[in-house]
């Protein structure tokens, strides 16, 4: 999850007057080059996501930094005079302050430039305000209401626990804290290095202008040399779905924890939805799932999502009804209960009507990107998306890049994960700065953190089997059990499971996915492989302390079978 600007805004102070300022780095605009030029990118081979890319060849033409000139053949449209500004306000504006929008402002401020951030609501966005934060904070809440309800897991330890409770409000209280805390520690950062923060919302005027402020107001006019979009996402609700904040709602008004219900519906079995089946049972909910796919957990490795379903769901409080959409979702009113109409997604007959005391959207989020005006600069959205190339560079109708105006997180559609879009954008200042470079996708780790807990990286094993297909390789799957793991057996959490997806014959690492105490933490080690290209037989040598989780992962490489023997990073990586 990401940032979103939303319509909450306060009026800019008279300190929020920014004065005119003739700071300016002279890096120089990134365009096409009259040769192919051989880029060297963070990850795997050129063939690594073929098939897989959701931008097209023709969509994403190389490009190559110069460090000292102008592309005079796009200098007439940058003003309405037709010259470029000589001098700007700032050499970066970024709209929207979540945590794509901190990360690239705190390395603009490393790389020596003048930056400010707009922001609409508050600072962190989603993740910090409605996401990532604060479901943190209930999930640690669940985490520890489940093993203390676990009788057959203390008498394991030799512990003796009383019948737990908790206070509801004391829960929503400890997200709310963590929520403000992690907020004013961005927001301390950015001030601290320097960066302006501009209150209000923030839409494109024209080549390297920008406006802030209230929507009803004529708000205030900066310039700026390059400009990046970040402003993130919001709960995608299905039409027929009433949300009324109390009895139907979204992981947004789900994360307050106004209320536990006793039945509570969760439409959608992804990341939102498995995080929340796990804080509302450990609460004491029963949880009914709405899921439009034949199968639950659609996007995991089908693997892992078996052995997760079986430990997740099956044990739990939990039933669920698979390959149906809920077309009408109607909130509790006058005594009545929250009633929800099935019909199956593929013949569209009616199936079902269920009654739950509550109902929780879980269909995944939609980027803010509305009143951004893009037309200014002739962009024209994609399901509400911006389009960008794999430089995050924004394509106009044409599909050509954008001089000076860029796109990351949420609001471009990549890769919709908090950190994917910090990494996007300090891919974009690196390029700004006079060093070109492309992000790798595969190799940006997601983590569901339920208990236990889901990470992969990389690809499943039916997309890396369909590439091999295509391409003409070989595949290999390895695994390892967390039950011949000696930290994990002395914390009596032997179940789990880490599986390698990998080219045998020279040792690329195609996929890692773990399911299990701490994967979240341990698929970082496979993260960082990919990113550097590293083969799995000079990985082997690696040393892991022991007794500790690590050997999960050191186990799992040391027991891959590969062919080749030559060392040295996977050749022609590719980013997304």
């Amino acid at each position: 999850m990401q940032s979103s600007v939303t319509l909450s805004l306060s009026q800019p102070t008279a300190a929020s007057t920014i004065p005119k300022s003739n700071y300016s780095v002279n890096h120089s605009l990134p365009f096409s080059p009259s040769k192919p030029i051989n880029l060297r990118f963070c990850g795997l081979r050129r063939e690594a996501f073929s098939g897989f890319s959701s931008l097209s060849r023709s969509q994403s033409p190389q490009s190559k930094i110069h460090s000292n000139k102008i592309n005079s053949a796009i200098s007439a449209s940058l003003s309405d005079n037709g010259s470029a500004p000589k001098s700007f306000d700032y050499d970066l504006v970024i709209i929207g302050a979540g945590v794509g929008g901190h990360g690239a402002a705190l390395h603009a401020v490393e790389k020596g430039l003048k930056t400010a951030i707009i922001e609409g609501d508050v600072i962190g966005g989603t993740c910090v305000n409605r996401g990532c934060v604060p479901s943190k904070a209930l999930l640690a809440v669940s985490g520890r209401m489940r093993e203390l309800q676990n009788e057959h897991h203390m008498k394991a330890l030799g512990l003796q626990v009383a019948a737990a409770g908790y206070d509801r409000q004391g829960v929503a209280d400890h997200a709310n804290n963590l929520a403000t805390k992690i907020r004013n520690n961005l927001t301390n950062s950015m001030k601290a290095l320097g960066v302006d923060i501009l209150t209000g919302v923030g839409s494109i005027m024209g080549p390297h202008k920008v406006r802030y402020g209230k929507l009803d107001s004529p708000g205030n006019i900066v310039t700026a040399k390059d400009i990046i979009i970040a402003t993130g996402s919001v709960p995608f609700v299905p039409k027929g779905i009433e949300v009324d904040g109390k009895t139907v709602i979204t992981s947004d008004h789900a994360l307050k924890l106004e209320s536990v219900p006793d039945w509570i519906a969760i439409v959608g079995s992804g990341y939102i939805g498995l995080e929340f089946s796990d804080v509302y049972t450990a609460l004491g909910s029963e949880v009914t799932f709405i899921e439009a796919l034949d199968q639950l957990m659609p996007g995991f490795d089908p693997e892992i999502g078996k052995l997760a379903q079986r430990v997740l769901i099956n044990p739990r409080k939990i039933d669920y009804h698979t390959g149906v959409f809920a077309t009408k979702i109607t909130p509790a009113k006058n005594g009545k209960p929250v009633t929800i109409e099935l019909i199956d997604a593929k013949t569209k007959e009616p199936k079902d009507t269920l009654e739950v005391d509550a109902a929780l959207i879980a269909t995944g989020r939609a980027p803010f990107t509305d009143g951004l005006g893009l037309d200014s600069v002739h962009v024209e959205r994609k399901r509400s998306f911006v389009p960008v190339d794999e430089r995050m560079r924004v394509l106009d109708f044409k599909g050509d890049p954008v001089p000076h105006l860029y796109c990351i997180g949420d609001a471009n559609g990549k890769m919709m994960l908090a950190h994917a879009a910090s990494a996007q954008g300090i891919s974009v200042i690196e390029q700004i700065t006079g060093r070109d470079h492309v992000l790798n996708h595969l190799s940006i780790p997601a983590a569901c953190f339920t208990h236990p807990e889901i990470s992969m990286v990389g690809l499943t094993e039916p997309q890396a089997r369909e590439k091999a297909e295509q391409e003409g390789f070989e595949v290999s799957v390895a695994k390892t059990s967390f039950k011949a793991n000696t930290k994990a057996l002395a914390e009596n959490e032997g179940e789990g499971l880490a599986k390698l997806i990998y080219r045998p014959d020279n040792g690329e690492i195609l996929g890692v996915h773990i399911f299990g105490l701490h994967a979240a933490d341990l698929i970082h080690e496979a993260s960082n492989a990919i990113a550097l290209g590293t083969r799995i037989q000079d990985i082997k040598f690696a040393v892991h302390a022991h007794p500790t989780l690590s050997e999960v992962i050191d186990e799992l490489f040391k027991s891959a079978k590969v062919k080749a023997h030559a060392s040295g990073p996977v050749s022609e990586p590719v980013a997304v």
